[in-house]
């Protein structure tokens, strides 16, 4: 398993939420980013979207705690070879979570390519 920091796999993810498409980043609404090194109860993730996705808000969503999208790092990093890996990985699976966030499902993730 390659090595990154805490610190710089958090540029690694601050970097891929840079490289969004500047609409995207816009609508994005009520979500926090966090890294953390392990999913919880051993769960196999790299990433995780929890929330309520744009596409199924309505009025009746105020004072509503923001959705979470979290990066988990050793998992990340233990499929990953080399740092232009991780640099790919993290860069996916911030897309995957975001996608997420706005109500764009696995099965559709998988048409587009983003496994």
């Amino acid at each position: 398993m390659i090595e990154v920091s805490r610190e710089d796999f958090h540029v690694l993810v601050s970097d891929a939420l840079d490289e969004l498409p500047a609409e995207v980043a816009r609508l994005m609404d009520n979500v926090a980013i966090f890294v953390e090194d392990d999913p919880p109860d051993g769960e196999t993730l790299l990433g995780l979207y929890e929330g309520i996705p744009l596409t199924e808000r309505d009025a009746g969503y105020l004072m509503t705690t923001p959705d979470r999208i979290t990066i988990y790092r050793l998992p990340v990093l233990a499929v990953c070879d080399s740092a232009d890996d991780v640099r790919h990985e993290v860069a996916i699976t911030v897309v995957h979570e975001v996608a997420h966030h706005f109500g764009i499902d696995d099965d559709r993730l998988h048409e587009l390519g983003y496994d």
